[in-house]
């Protein structure tokens, strides 16, 4: 494998090196391709992003150094079929040959085929043109360069450019900036005509961007505009707009200073033939309109149902099928109120959360009532959505445990259930899947399956029995969702049937951050074939068996091939183990690698139920999904058995034989759980990306318990983790994955991954990722699995690798391709790049980035 490596990459590498040589080929005589644009600022060269992008021409486009959409342009034949008719041209006879073989029309049809033209329409549409040096443009650039430079404040700037070869028909463009001395800002006055305004200016606790000493730059004059509009349009300046604000800049008799005047002038108002101006008035709002089934069509028709509630009026041209406090909730501008903004998109977004109207209009029109016409009306525009939605999708699936899988779901939305804005949501699951690891007696394709269905009824609200307003204000649109379940496999590992509820509650502190309070997070897992146990986790029974092989003494225990049975012989040979009826003591190897493989035996196939309460805190500075400077921090504290266990000590509950409680005759789960999450993204520009993440979590048994449910525990592997494993099979610590599924009561992880554009929209990626999971606190015997100390992070696990994404607005198709750099499974010492190679990477497919 590695000898076919070595070939690889040097097969790579002299195609590259042939293409690179011929980067000029489609470049004329007299001409030169642009390689480099070079800006030197007062002599020196400089990478200022934005000044970068002030250019007119760019060189082509380059992947890690290399011009790959330019050499895929310059091996396209571009006159395909010129070529093709010149081939028959040049050979008298051969059309004739041809078509005697293949009809005329077939030879026609060929030139038009994927092998003479196809290729080299797709080698022309997606390779990029060489990019010739064009005087015009670079002119153009130049003038694009000073207009940059002057604007940041170097009013003196002069600029030149020259045009250098670096070797055959090859140049780079040299942009010479000359800037002078920075004009800095001196005084800061202002001359504003309103006296309310004026007031208002005069009021702000907000600091001006606009300082005395700061350098002048125009960036921040637009800044500031914005700054003051907002602040004057949220507090009552319903007419005001950023074109009222000029600015006086004043440099006469000044040394590289500029002495600035804000200048505010009065509200101009154009009538039919004339305009007049006259001081800006401060508005409040006289009334608050709802019209609760608004649309274009019975705009002019007659209102027929009303009511006033709270000082707001509600409207309906049906019949009014609200209750008006679960649309008043989500109206920030109240009667009385000064005009704001805020209020008004603070409004837009709580009614768009509702989910029952589509594109909420918030419209406002002066009170003619008013003779001081300083009021204004709000008029609220709802267009409801339709009460029943009905959704569905079909998926095709391949898994590990599923060779092939047809997935299908059903859902149905019912909206303003109770009237108050309500939504309950119904969704139904089947997949139907084959698996050649499954027993089939009857020799049917589909022989796994699972099914189930859930419920959630979501209210716009905290339900409370007593009023949270002061503690979760209707600012931070809060509201409650009530969820329940129910799935079950069949053919599938244990063949489980999986019961779940919860009462969550979710609100909004700030913009960007967000609250979930899961109050109740109950779930019974059931296993209904645990005796299917060892023919799902076969590691284990190949580990067990190969024991067996040579301390098993009770021939009831093994087949005719000598191997255990599936469950008797298994079941009856680990407590002979366990009990001393074999040859092997507790100080024997073999005798813990039993009793540890019947420890995961009982955790997995035990029934679990499990109560929790968690607490979910996330904040991001992430703007749009267009931003990709940003962070997202995500912090979760879960407790599960806390309540039950109180509950049954103040009852004095009797304990079993195990000295734990029980429900439902079931011993329940009791741990406490923490997680931390941080993501982190750097734009470099030219659509290079910087993303990191981190993670951390654990989950610490005690009381009821001394393990954590597998539904509870942490994996490592997969294509959103260390993609250089399959899931599942990283961990813990060193020991090599030796059971099918493994898992585990803590996890770190770490990744990083530069993204970059290839050409359109497919891009492309370099990362790496590292972590594992380990037990702690927990009855797992294996020493290899544990985290003991800090000694323990040599384990941590190293992948890296490339992949590709193409994005489709939407969502983004993934491919990774991980390579196992580090691999702590292995003995110390012989750790790296000792399965860097095709033959042990992975393939991952994802939808959407990692992180």
């Amino acid at each position: 494998m590695k000898k076919n490596s070595t070939k690889i990459v040097a097969f790579i590498l002299i195609a590259i090196f042939i293409s690179a040589c011929n980067a000029v080929k489609r470049v004329p005589d007299g001409k030169s391709l642009l390689v480099k644009n070079n800006i030197l600022v007062n002599g020196k060269s400089t990478n200022d992003e934005i000044a970068s992008n002030q250019m007119y021409q760019k060189p082509n486009g380059t992947l890690l150094g290399y011009k790959l959409r330019l050499n895929m342009y310059n091996l396209a034949n571009l006159n395909p079929d010129s070529t093709y008719q010149a081939k028959f041209k040049n050979n008298p006879g051969l059309y004739e040959r041809q078509a005697k073989v293949l009809s005329a029309k077939q030879v026609d049809r060929l030139g038009q085929s994927f092998l003479y033209k196809g290729i080299h329409e797709f080698l022309k549409n997606t390779g990029e043109p060489p990019v010739i040096v064009d005087t015009a443009k670079t002119k153009k650039s130049l003038t694009r360069l000073k207009y940059y430079y002057f604007n940041n404040g170097f009013f003196n700037v002069k600029t030149d450019y020259n045009i250098d070869s670096v070797g055959r028909k090859k140049a780079q463009v040299n942009y010479n900036i000359t800037t002078g001395p920075g004009y800095t800002l001196d005084s800061i006055k202002t001359n504003i005509l309103t006296p309310a305004l004026d007031s208002l200016y005069k009021t702000n606790n907000e600091p001006s961007l606009l300082k005395s000493g700061n350098q002048f730059k125009t960036s921040d004059f637009e800044e500031e505009k914005s700054r003051i509009t907002t602040y004057f349009r949220n507090h009552g300046a319903y007419f005001f707009q950023p074109t009222y604000i000029n600015y006086n800049i004043d440099t006469i008799g000044k040394q590289n200073k500029a002495d600035v005047t804000l200048i505010i002038k009065n509200n101009n108002i154009q009538e039919r033939d004339s305009s007049r101006t006259e001081p800006f008035k401060l508005y409040k709002i006289s009334d608050v309109n709802i019209y609760t089934d608004y649309s274009p069509t019975n705009a002019k028709t007659k209102i027929n149902d009303s009511t006033a509630y709270n000082n707001f009026n509600l409207y309906s041209y049906k019949t009014l099928k609200y209750k008006p406090r679960a649309i008043t909730d989500a109206i920030f501008i109240t009667k009385g109120s000064t005009f704001s903004d805020t209020r008004t998109t603070l409004s837009s977004r709580y009614l768009n959360n509702l989910k029952i109207f589509n594109y909420p209009s918030i419209q406002y029109e002066v009170d003619k009532r008013d003779p001081a016409g300083e009021s204004l009306i709000a008029n609220v525009y709802l267009t409801p959505r339709k009460k029943y939605s009905f959704g569905a999708t079909l998926d095709f699936t391949h898994s590990n445990i599923q060779d092939f899988g047809i997935g299908a779901s059903v859902s149905e939305t019912i909206r303003n259930v109770f009237n108050r804005a309500e939504t309950l949501e119904i969704s139904a699951r089947l997949n139907i899947g084959s698996s050649k690891d499954m027993a089939n007696p009857n020799n049917n394709f589909f022989n796994v399956s699972e099914y189930g269905i859930d419920t959630k009824l979501n209210f716009p609200r905290i339900l409370m029995p007593f009023g949270t307003e002061k503690i979760i204000p209707k600012r931070m649109i809060p509201s409650t969702s009530i969820a329940a379940g129910f799935s079950k496999q069949r053919n599938i590992g244990l063949d489980k049937e999986n019961f779940t509820g919860g009462l969550s509650y979710n609100w909004s502190p700030k913009r960007r951050n967000t609250v979930k309070l899961d109050l109740l997070n109950a779930q019974f897992v059931r296993n209904l074939n645990p005796g299917n146990y060892y023919r799902v986790y076969t590691s284990s029974y190949n580990e067990l068996n190969g024991i067996a092989n040579q301390y098993n003494t009770d021939a009831t225990n093994i087949d005719e091939n000598g191997n255990l049975i599936i469950s008797q012989g298994t079941t009856n040979f680990t407590n002979q183990v366990l009990n001393n009826q074999t040859a092997l003591t507790p100080a024997d190897a073999q005798y813990k690698d039993v009793e540890s493989i019947e420890e995961r035996r009982v955790r997995l196939t035990e029934n679990d139920f499990i109560l929790a309460t968690s607490y979910t805190f996330t904040t991001t500075t992430k703007k749009d999904l267009a931003d990709n400077t940003f962070y997202q921090f995500k912090t979760k504290i879960e407790s599960a058995g806390t309540l039950l266990s109180a509950i049954s000590s103040v009852a004095s509950l009797p304990k079993n034989t195990n000295g734990n409680y029980e429900i439902f005759n079931l011993e329940y789960s009791e741990y406490v759980k923490t997680e931390l999450d941080y993501i982190k993204h750097w734009d470099f520009g030219k659509e290079k990306v910087l993303a990191v993440r981190s993670f951390f979590g654990i989950a610490i048994p005690f009381g009821n318990s001394n393990y954590i449910p597998f539904s509870r525990s942490y994996y490592a592997g997969g294509s959103n983790d260390n993609r250089a494993w399959q899931p599942y099979s990283l961990g813990p610590g060193s020991t090599n994955a030796l059971n099918d599924f493994n898992e585990a009561n803590m996890k770190i992880a770490m990744s990083a991954e530069f993204r970059f554009k290839i050409f359109g929209d497919v891009k492309g990626a370099i990362f790496a990722d590292a972590g594992n999971i380990w037990n702690v606190l927990d009855n797992v015997i294996d020493d290899k699995a544990k985290f003991n100390n800090l000694n323990d992070l040599e384990e941590i696990a190293l992948g890296s690798g490339f992949g590709l994404r193409y994005d489709l607005s939407f969502f983004v198709i993934r491919l990774d391709l991980g390579f196992k750099t580090y691999n702590p499974a292995h003995p110390e010492g012989d750790r790296w790049f000792k399965e860097y190679n095709f033959g042990h990477s992975v393939l991952n497919f994802g939808i959407n980035y990692p992180f």
